[in-house]
Formats: structure tokens, sequence, C-alpha cells
């Protein structure tokens, strides 16, 4: 099959000015990605910048940088456009950065999760333990507020929400999914978004044809939880859509603590196939049942490798991420 032109920056290409650009170069990426916007869509830099929290001076510099990647072109007195497509920036390669805003997100969840830190915590609390500036960590602070992780506190603070710490949750969670996304698939409402399912039936044949061995661990969990989250979002009931939507935060979180053992993610992505193959075909109620099976399996794995993983054990049976 043939996949999609990918751009991609590489040491070639000029290196950010300063972390702060490259994390907010990262979060347009991920601003892009989520809307799935096409090629020739106009980037508001307020917009950007409500989006991610900061000022228009760093997104100006990211976009610039973006810019210089070829992925964004700049107009003059019109501003910036996508060059690309969404779809066509899913395997982009960022520089790596200890201090960008994604390394710092997963360091406060992972000592969250672990207990290091406490359930509240105040900006200077964290500018102290990491170093940081008080805008790198409002900006991950408000990150997890907006995804439902932790909340302002009346006054000054925050307070992480228990389910953030919680293995019991993660068990809870794979129950639940259990529940409601066979029953998604049956909806009366449920209707087929011919280019959401395209999309992912591309992400999952993309996987099976090197993207298992060579993709990052974020962009395969990326690709697991969008299929998902595709599906549930055909029933076209926006409290399915959400609440699969937190779920899957949740364990973003969690797996990202375990081992990845990608030979299983063959396996998954052909049951993938077959789901799609199912619902395109008409008969949802036999992919219901399937897609319970399928859900029913993993949740038996990742459970026992997350037990261990929580103890501090070596995982004998790494996890996959792409269910």
């Amino acid at each position: 099959m043939n996949t999609p032109r990918v751009a991609k920056i590489t040491s070639a290409m000029p290196h950010p000015p300063s972390g702060i650009a490259n994390s907010v170069a990262a979060g347009i990426l991920e601003y892009i990605r989520k809307l799935d916007l096409p090629a020739g869509q106009r980037l508001r830099e307020q917009a950007l910048a409500d989006e991610l929290g900061v000022s228009r001076s760093p997104i100006r510099k990211a976009l610039q940088y973006l810019e210089s990647a070829g992925v964004v072109a700049s107009s003059p007195n019109r501003g910036f456009f996508l060059k690309q497509r969404a779809a066509d920036l899913m395997r982009l390669d960022m520089p790596a950065d200890d201090e960008s805003d994604e390394a710092l997100y997963m360091r406060v969840a992972e000592e969250r999760l672990s207990g290091v830190l406490p359930e509240e915590v105040t900006e200077v609390d964290l500018m102290e333990r990491y170093e940081l500036s008080r805008l790198q960590v409002q900006r991950v602070l408000n990150r997890m507020g907006r995804e439902g992780l932790a909340e302002r506190k009346p006054g000054r603070g925050w307070v992480f929400l228990p389910f953030l710490s919680t293995d019991t949750a993660y068990r809870e969670g794979y129950r639940f999914r259990m529940i409601i996304e066979p029953a998604a698939l049956l909806e009366p409402s449920f209707r087929i978004d011919k280019a959401a399912f395209d999309r992912i039936r591309r992400d999952q044949r993309a996987m099976l044809d090197g993207g298992i061995e060579k993709w990052p661990r974020g962009e395969l969990f990326r690709a697991g939880a969008q299929f998902h989250e595709t599906l549930v979002a055909a029933s076209n009931n926006s409290f399915l859509l959400e609440s699969i939507r937190n779920v899957n935060q949740l364990r973003r979180l969690v797996e990202y603590r375990v081992n990845v053992d990608r030979s299983r993610l063959y396996r998954q992505c052909e049951e993938h196939l077959m789901l799609l193959d199912l619902i395109e075909g008409g008969d949802r109620v036999e992919a219901s049942y399937k897609l319970r099976q399928h859900l029913d399996v993993a949740r038996s794995i990742k459970l026992h490798d997350a037990d261990e993983a929580a103890d501090g054990k070596p995982s004998s049976a790494p996890v996959e991420v792409n269910v």
C-alpha cells in the first residue's frame, strides 16, 4: 500500500530558538491533528494562543519554525496557512527536548501516579521542584485542567482529581469501555463517517506496513485511541464520545509506565481492520460482539502488566498501546 508522504523535521532543519518554541510547535501540531484541519486552513495566532494558554509571541515563533520545516506557509498581511492536511502530519518528528511541555506533563503525571506528588500543589511548588518558569508550569496545569486531570482551587493552588492516581480507576475504566463501546455500535443514531473511517483504516494499515516497529509509543497510542473514539463517535451521542475520551486519557497515563510489546500489535491491527469490515458491511451486531471480545482480551493482559509496573517489577508480558 502507498502511504501518504509525510513531512519530517530532521537534524538538518534549524533548531527551535528555545524549549518553549519547541513545545508550542508541538502543541500547534496536536491542535491541527485534533481538529483534522485540511491543507490551506488559515492558522490564526490568537486562536492558537487561546488554545495553548500562551501569548501570541511564542505562537508566532513556533509558526515560523514550522514554516521552515515545510508544515505551514505564510502570506504577507494574511498570516499562516497549513500546507499539508492533518493526516499527513501524524508521524512528524519533532526534536527531542527534555524541557518540553509534553515531557513535563508526563513527569508530573508519573510522579502523581506513583504518589511522589501530593493531591494538592501550587504553581510555586512545581516551579521549585522542576526548576521551570511559571509560564511552563501554568501551561501544563492548564492542559491537565482541560483534560479533566486536575482543577484549580478557589484562591490558589491546584488539586489532582482522584482517578489520576488510582489503579482501581484504570481497572474500572476497562470494564466501562466494555459496556460503552460495543453498545455504541448498536445505537439507532449510528452513522458511518466515511472520511473518518478511511482515516483510521489508513492508520491501521500503515502500522502493519512498518509503523508498528518504527512509530514512537505516543503515536501508536494515538492511532489506537483514535480508532476506538471514531467508532464511538459514529453513534452520534456526544456523552458516549466524551466518556471514552476521558477514559483514554487515564489509559494513556497509566500505560506509559509499562513496556510495549510491539509484536502483539499485529494482531490488534488485524482485529481493528476486521471490525471496520464488519461495520461497513452492515453487520454491527457481530461487530459489537467482536469488539467486546477484543477489549476483554486486552483488559486481562494490560491489568496484569499494570499490576507489575505498579509493584516495580519488570513486566514479563509487555503491554500493547493500540487497544
